[in-house]
C-alpha cells in the first residue's frame, strides 16, 4: 500500500468519523436525544489523529463535551484492540452496560467487549465453600449474606459482586468469599475451571474492546497484580478518562504499605489454615498467638512513642522513633518463627505454602520499616539540591494510627516518573481525558505530574451557556476559613439561599469536621424557623444511600466533604443550588503534602504555583461541576472563601471556573433561584 493510499484511507476514516456526529449523523439516528455538538466532532478527530499516529493525546472536555462518544467513536472506527479505563468501578459499569452498547449499535459495528475488575470484585468459588463447610461464621447477618452469596454463585454467569445487591459493599461476608493475590491459588485450584476471575480475563483476551478502571490499570502498571498484564502490552490504544486521577491513584499503586490489619489478618489464617490442613505439623496456637501479641505490641509501642489517635506522622518527626526498633525486632521474630513452621510443613497443602511467600514479604517489609525508623532523620531546614536517588525515586514514610490499628506507608513523591516509564515500554496510543485538566486554561500542573513528555494537549469549552443557565454568589463581609465559628458561618450565610430554594442544595465542605458543624448548625436553623428539609449528611450511611435518597426526595440538601465533590451526575431541579466553603487547599501538615512542598523546592520549583494552588483549581473545578449538568439546567453557586477577592492568586481561581454571571448580593442570588421553573423532573 502506498503512502498516497494510506493517506486518502486516513482522511475518509477521519472523514466517517466526523460525519457520525452531524445532525443528520449515525448517532443522532440511533441515541435519543443526542445533539450536535461541533466541539465533540473536533475532540473525536484529536482522538482519531493519535490513534493513527500511536501518539498521547490529553485532552480536557468541559462538561457537556460528551467526550465518552467523543473518545468511543473514533476508537471503534479505526479499529483494533482497545483498553478503556475509567475512575470508578460505577463509571466502568455505566460505560460498559449503557456508552458502549449505544455507539456500537449507533455504528453498526460488531465487536467483542469485556469487563474486568480486580479480583476482589468476583465470587471465589473455592473460597464460598470453605466457609460454608466451615461454618464458624460470628453474626446471624453473616450467615444470611453467605446465603445470598451462594444462591448467587450458583445462578450467575459473571460472579461479579456488584450484581448481588442485597449484601451491602461493606458487608464482612466479602473478604470470606472472595480472593485476594496473597490466597489464591491460581491454576492449582481445585474450581479453576470453573473460576469467575479468570473466566472474565479469558473474555478479556480474546475481546476488541476492553473496559477496566484505573486501579486495575495501574495495579497492572506496578506489577503488583498479573490481572491484565498478559494482554495490555497487546493493545493498540489505549483510553484513560477521568485522567485528573491518575497522579493520586499513581501514587497508591507505585508506592507501598503496611498496616497492622495485614499482620493480624496474616495470623489468623496461618493458625486457621495450619489448624485445618497440617494439625501435627506445628503449635499453631501458640506460634500465632505469640505473633499477633507481637503486632498489638508494636501498636502500643507507636502510642509511647509519640504518635497519637488519628495521626498522621513522617517518620522523621516521630519523637521517641528509635523506642519502635525493639517492637519492630519482637515482631520480626514472632514472624520468622510463624515463617518457620510454614517452611516444615511445605507441599502438605497449596493454601498453606501461599503462606510462606506472604511471611517472607511481610518479613522484608518489617525489616525495611525496622531499618526506616532507625535512620537519624534529615534536617528539616535542608532546603539544598536533593541527593541522585531522591530525585530519581522520591518518596515520604509515614504512619497513620487509629484506635486499635496502624498504616505504614511510603509513598512516592513524583509518581509519574513511574507513569511515565510505563508509558514509554507501551507502543499504543494512550488518550488522556477529563473534564479538569488545566488551571487557568494551562496543562503544565497535570503534564508534570504525569510525567508523560511529548504529548499532545487540546481542551473544549463546555457548549454550556453559563452566564444565562449560572449565577456565582460571592457573599460580603465574611470571616477568614481559619476562623473557628467559620463552619457555622457558611450554615448561616447559604441558609436563606436553601430555604428560599426548598433545598435541593450541595453543601461541599473541605473537611469531615466542616461536615458535622455546618449540619448541626443547619438542624438548628431549621427548628427555629420551622421548615423542615432532608439532611442528608455524609457520615451517616453509605455515600450511594445518600446519592439515592437525595435524587429520591426532590427536596432535600446534602452535606458533603471531598469525596461528594466530583463523580456525581444530578441533572434537572433536584439540584440547583451548590454551596461550596472555601478553596480545597490540601492541608500543608499532611505528611505526603509537607514532604512535596520540601522536595519541590530543593529542586528549584515554587511549590505553591506549582502544585498547592493548581491542586486545589482542579478540585474546585470538579466541585463547581455539580451544578449544571447539562443544556436546561439553570443554578446558584455560592463560595464564601474571600480569598477568592482578597488574594492574587484570588484571579487565576475565577479565571479557571465556567463563565457564570456573578454578584455580591444575597437578594440577586435568591431571586435567580426562585424565578427558575420548578415544575420540571430530576432527570439522571
Amino acid at each position: 500500500m502506498t503512502a498516497a493510499t494510506v493517506a486518502t484511507r486516513s482522511e475518509n476514516v477521519r472523514a466517517r468519523i466526523v460525519a457520525a456526529f452531524d445532525r443528520d449523523g449515525a448517532l443522532a439516528r440511533a441515541v435519543p436525544g443526542f445533539a450536535a455538538r461541533p466541539s465533540q466532532a473536533e475532540m473525536a478527530a484529536a482522538v482519531y489523529d493519535a490513534i493513527e499516529n500511536g501518539s498521547t493525546l490529553i485532552a480536557e472536555a468541559g462538561t457537556g463535551t460528551g467526550k465518552t462518544f467523543a473518545y468511543l467513536v473514533p476508537a471503534l472506527i479505526a479499529g483494533g484492540k482497545v483498553l478503556v479505563s475509567s475512575g470508578t468501578k460505577p463509571l466502568q459499569d455505566q460505560l460498559f452496560r449503557k456508552d458502549l452498547p449505544a455507539v456500537l449499535d449507533a455504528l453498526h459495528i460488531n465487536a467483542a467487549t469485556a469487563l474486568l475488575k480486580g479480583r476482589a470484585n468476583y465470587v471465589c468459588l473455592h473460597r464460598t465453600a470453605r466457609a460454608e463447610s466451615e461454618g464458624m461464621l460470628p453474626t446471624r447477618e453473616d450467615v444470611v449474606h453467605l446465603r445470598s452469596v451462594i444462591r448467587f454463585a450458583s445462578t450467575t454467569s459473571t460472579g461479579d459482586r456488584a450484581e448481588l445487591a442485597e449484601v451491602p459493599e461493606n458487608a464482612a461476608i466479602w473478604p470470606l468469599v472472595t480472593s485476594t493475590r496473597d490466597n489464591c491459588l491460581g491454576a492449582e485450584c481445585p474450581r479453576f475451571a470453573e473460576c469467575f476471575v479468570y473466566k472474565a480475563r479469558r473474555e478479556a483476551q480474546g475481546a476488541d474492546i476492553v473496559v477496566v478502571n484505573h486501579h486495575l490499570f495501574m495495579a497492572d502498571l506496578a506489577f503488583r497484580d498479573d490481572s491484565i498484564r498478559d494482554f495490555l502490552p497487546t493493545v493498540d490504544t489505549v483510553i484513560l478518562d477521568e485522567a485528573h486521577q491518575l497522579p493520586a491513584i499513581a501514587a497508591d499503586f507505585f508506592g507501598a504499605s503496611l498496616s497492622l490489619a495485614q499482620l493480624l489478618e496474616a495470623g489468623r489464617d496461618a493458625r486457621s489454615l495450619g489448624l485445618s490442613r497440617a494439625p501435627d505439623g506445628a503449635s499453631w496456637i501458640t506460634l500465632t498467638h505469640r505473633f499477633e501479641r507481637a503486632v498489638r505490641d508494636l501498636r502500643l509501642a507507636l502510642g509511647n512513642a509519640g504518635l497519637a489517635i488519628g495521626s498522621r506522622t513522617p517518620v522523621e518527626r516521630i519523637p521517641r522513633r528509635a523506642d519502635l526498633i525493639p517492637a519492630f525486632d519482637e515482631l520480626d521474630g514472632c514472624a520468622a518463627e510463624v515463617l518457620r513452621a510454614l517452611e516444615i510443613n511445605r507441599g502438605r497443602d497449596a493454601e498453606l505454602d501461599l503462606l510462606i511467600g506472604r511471611f517472607s514479604e511481610l518479613r522484608r517489609e518489617l525489616k525495611d520499616w525496622t531499618q526506616a525508623v532507625g535512620t537519624p532523620a534529615h534536617a528539616e531546614e535542608n532546603e539544598g539540591p536533593p541527593d541522585p536517588t531522591e530525585q530519581s525515586n522520591p518518596s515520604v514514610r509515614w504512619i497513620s494510627v487509629s484506635t486499635h490499628g496502624a498504616q505504614f506507608n511510603q509513598t512516592p513523591l513524583a509518581p509519574g516518573q513511574a507513569l511515565a516509564r510505563a508509558r514509554e515500554a507501551q507502543p499504543q496510543a494512550w488518550i488522556l481525558t477529563s473534564a479538569t485538566l488545566t488551571a487557568a486554561g494551562r496543562f503544565d500542573h497535570f503534564l508534570a505530574e504525569v510525567g508523560i513528555e511529548g504529548a499532545t494537549t487540546a481542551r473544549w469549552n463546555s457548549p454550556f451557556d453559563f452566564p444565562q443557565q449560572a449565577l456565582l454568589y460571592l457573599p460580603k463581609s465574611l470571616p477568614s476559613p481559619n476562623d473557628a465559628r467559620f463552619a457555622q458561618v457558611v450554615a448561616e450565610a447559604a441558609w436563606p439561599l436553601v430555604r428560599a430554594n426548598g433545598g435541593r442544595a450541595f453543601i461541599l465542605c473541605t473537611t469531615l469536621r466542616a461536615v458535622d458543624k455546618v449540619a448541626d448548625r443547619l438542624r438548628q436553623l431549621m427548628a427555629l424557623d420551622d421548615q423542615q428539609l432532608p439532611l442528608l449528611v455524609q457520615g451517616t450511611t453509605t455515600r450511594r444511600a445518600l446519592i439515592d435518597a437525595f435524587r429520591a426526595s426532590g427536596s432535600a440538601i446534602l452535606v458533603g466533604s471531598i469525596s461528594f465533590w466530583e463523580g456525581i451526575d444530578i441533572r434537572g431541579d433536584a439540584l440547583s443550588l451548590v454551596v461550596i466553603d472555601k478553596l480545597p487547599f490540601a492541608p500543608p501538615v499532611d505528611p505526603v503534602v509537607e514532604a512535596k512542598i520540601r522536595y519541590l523546592r530543593r529542586i528549584g520549583r515554587n511549590p505553591f504555583n506549582e502544585y498547592q494552588l493548581p491542586e486545589a483549581i482542579m478540585l474546585m473545578k470538579q466541585g463547581v461541576g455539580r451544578l449544571i449538568r447539562d443544556e436546561t439546567d439553570r443554578g446558584v453557586l455560592m463560595i464564601l472563601d474571600e480569598r477568592l477577592l482578597t488574594k492574587p492568586y484570588g484571579k487565576v481561581v475565577l479565571a479557571s471556573l465556567p463563565p457564570f454571571a456573578r454578584t455580591r448580593t444575597e437578594a440577586e442570588a435568591i431571586e435567580f433561584l426562585t424565578r427558575r421553573p420548578s415544575t420540571g423532573r430530576a432527570r439522571t
